[in-house]
């Protein structure tokens, strides 16, 4: 599991697209956002500098942990 937080994350349309760009690159990847702490937590096959640039080029940048 990969968790780390994603600063342009405002709202739940932003919970959903972060979400599909998850998807995007990782299709039975389970994601858990936490909208309030914008943070995401993931489990995945795929590292997470994937993720992240997947994230960033979709416009949400992140700060991983």
């Amino acid at each position: 599991m990969v968790e780390f937080q994603v600063r342009k994350m405002s709202c739940g349309g932003c919970a959903s697209r972060v979400t599909k760009v998850i998807h995007g690159v990782d299709s039975t990847a389970k994601v858990d956002i936490d909208l309030k702490s914008k943070m995401a937590r993931v489990e995945t096959k795929v590292d997470l500098d994937t993720l992240t640039s997947a994230l960033a080029e979709a416009g949400y940048p992140t700060l991983s942990e």
